[in-house]
């Protein structure tokens, strides 16, 4: 991708900050965020920041292409303010394309979630039926269902990314999100500080660890063709919070143990564990993950060895 004048919204947090860096690479892009879930120290210089809101009625919409992936994006958010979460997660979505639109934009790339395929243990394909049991998950299966309006409508293409479980680690873009960054980045911490990282439940559930550079990778190759749907985004194996533990452990040199509470969150609504089928976006674009976990989790923990 280049040569092309980009919008990325939530450009300042983890995904965001990440995707935008590399497109400014050979590319004029624009990042807005309004800082509640992103710093602009994330951000390259050659990124151009403003601090708005995606609800704001003038967004540098004026692109070729807009990045959406600004959302409230936790289920307890949503839990707590459920009207805050739908204004933002949906009416930020449908405000943002609108606009953009009405500039001439040709194309929306967004995020969703792998949370609505519920708890899945073979992996999952985007045929397989969906739910939303929370908040989070019903704002962003509202996004999918505007964004084939928007397609059907008015011929924008719109391409959903249904994102599994995405980590860099603090010493890249996650640092900022504190107890909601991947639990990847949040054990290697404690356990390099002889912390035993809370692990709610047993241990057992599972996810499909997919590291931020494949990630923004494939949104990058997604916006490059002519299509619209939308696609998974993982690696296809899933590992336990057990089995993390263990390789940070293996890793950092330690013998940190887990400590095991109740888990706060209903197991009706709790993902207890996800595996991506990747073939959709691999016969549309051709990508496939190129980072192993071993090989991140190794860059996760290097800041501190």
């Amino acid at each position: 991708m280049k040569n092309l004048s980009i919008l990325v919204t939530g450009g300042a947090g983890f995904i965001g900050s990440n995707l935008a860096n590399k497109l400014a690479k050979e590319n004029e892009v624009i990042a807005i965020d309004n800082e509640y879930l992103g710093t602009q120290s994330n951000l390259d210089e050659s990124v151009d920041f403003q601090q708005m809101d995606v609800l704001d009625t003038d967004l540098p919409t004026d692109v070729d292409i807009i990045f959406h992936l600004a959302a409230l994006s936790s289920y307890q958010m949503h839990k707590q303010d459920p009207v805050t979460g739908s204004r933002v997660n949906v009416e930020g979505f449908i405000n943002t394309v609108k606009q953009g639109m009405e500039n001439g934009c040709r194309k929306v790339v967004y995020a969703s979630t792998s949370s609505i395929y519920g708890s899945r243990k073979t992996p999952t394909s985007e045929k397989m039926e969906i739910e939303s049991r929370t908040g989070y998950e019903a704002s962003k299966l509202a996004r999918e269902r505007y964004a084939e309006y928007f397609h059907n409508q008015y011929g924008i293409q719109m391409a959903g990314l249904r994102f599994f479980s995405v980590y860099q680690g603090y010493g890249g873009n996650e640092s900022h999100k504190g107890k909601y960054a991947n639990i990847i980045a949040q054990f290697a911490d404690e356990i390099a500080k002889g912390i035993g990282p809370e692990i709610y439940g047993d241990g057992s559930q599972t996810r499909d660890f997919t590291h931020i550079e494949d990630v923004v990778r494939a949104a990058e190759m997604i916006g490059e063709e002519d299509i619209s749907g939308v696609y998974n985004v993982g690696t296809g194996r899933a590992v336990s919070f057990n089995e993390i533990v263990d390789m940070i452990n293996v890793e950092l040199g330690a013998n940190v143990e887990a400590r095991y509470v109740k888990n706060p969150i209903p197991e009706s609504v709790y993902v207890h564990d996800t595996c991506a089928d990747s073939t959709k976006i691999y016969e549309a674009t051709g990508w496939v993950p190129e980072i192993e976990l071993e090989e991140g989790i190794k860059r996760v923990c290097s800041e501190y060895l």
